[in-house]
C-alpha cells in the first residue's frame, strides 16, 4: 500500500464531479487543496464530516484552500448528497478506487470486528506547488475538520 508523506508530490488525477464535470488536480496548481477521502455519501459519519467542511468552508477558502471530497460513489449519488445537505464544495467520483489507491486511502481495515478491504478515511493538504503538506490516515469523522483547522492555524 502506498503511504504519502509531507514533501511527496501529490499524485495527479482527473475525476468527474457530482455534475459530470472533469476536475484535475493539476488544474488547481497555484492553489492549496484539501483532499478528503470518505467511505460513502449519506452515511452518518460521512455526513457529519461533509457538513463540518461545509460549515468551515468560508474560513478555509479565506485562508486559500480549495476543498474536494472524494468517494467511490457515482456522480448521481454525489449530486443527491450535495443537494440534500447543502454542500458547497465539489464531490468527486472515484468508482474504481484508483485515486484512493494512489493516495493510500484504500486498504485493509477493521469494520465491526471483521477485516475488510475498503476506504481508509484520509485527508491530504496539497500545497500550491502540488506537494503533500500534510497526510492524515484513518481520521475520525467527528471533530476532524476542527483538528485540521487547528493544524493549519485557521480560526
Amino acid at each position: 500500500m502506498t503511504t504519502l508523506h509531507p514533501g511527496d508530490i501529490a499524485p495527479d488525477f482527473t475525476l468527474v464531479d457530482q455534475d459530470g464535470t472533469a476536475v484535475s488536480l493539476h488544474d488547481l496548481r497555484g492553489r492549496q487543496v484539501i483532499l478528503y477521502f470518505y467511505p460513502a455519501a449519506m452515511t452518518p459519519g460521512c455526513t457529519t464530516q461533509a457538513c463540518d467542511f461545509r460549515d468551515s468552508l468560508s474560513s478555509l477558502e479565506a485562508a486559500g484552500y480549495t476543498v474536494l471530497g472524494i468517494s467511490r460513489d457515482s456522480p448521481a449519488k454525489l449530486k443527491e448528497f450535495r443537494e440534500r445537505d447543502g454542500l458547497t464544495f465539489e464531490l468527486l467520483s472515484d468508482e474504481d478506487h484508483a485515486v484512493h489507491d494512489a493516495y493510500g486511502a484504500w486498504g485493509e481495515k477493521m469494520n465491526y470486528g471483521k477485516r475488510i478491504e475498503g476506504v481508509l478515511r484520509s485527508t491530504f493538504v496539497v500545497d500550491a506547488e502540488g506537494r503533500i503538506l500534510h497526510a492524515q490516515y484513518n481520521v475520525k469523522a467527528t471533530g476532524h475538520v476542527a483538528r485540521l483547522r487547528k493544524l493549519l492555524s485557521i480560526d
